[in-house]
């Protein structure tokens, strides 16, 4: 027996169970992700929408998008604050 070769082949590697794509979101729940009105998850609440119509009706925790989002009247966009230039100093006279 040679002392380079081990004297049992190695055990075979089971086979990697294929990873499953993850599951598309639907175009009202994009709508959702993006909207300014989305109140995040908290605690044990799920994330839902915060408009003030929409929230006494669907309540935060049977909220579903696909039932409120997709022709939502009430959708804004989140959008990045603008940066303001910061405010000029009064002028002031030297007296």
């Amino acid at each position: 027996m040679d002392s380079q070769w081990p004297s049992d082949p190695p055990p075979p590697t089971p086979p990697t169970p294929a990873v499953a794509p993850a599951a598309a979101l639907s175009p009202a729940h994009v709508k959702f992700n993006s909207c300014r009105w989305q109140r995040a998850a908290e605690g044990d609440l799920p994330a839902c929408c915060g408009h003030r119509d929409v929230l006494p009706m669907a309540g935060a925790t049977s909220f579903n998008p696909d039932s409120w989002c997709s022709d939502c009247g009430y959708y804004k966009a989140k959008r990045a604050p603008k940066a303001r230039p910061a405010p000029e100093a009064p002028y002031r006279w030297n007296s």
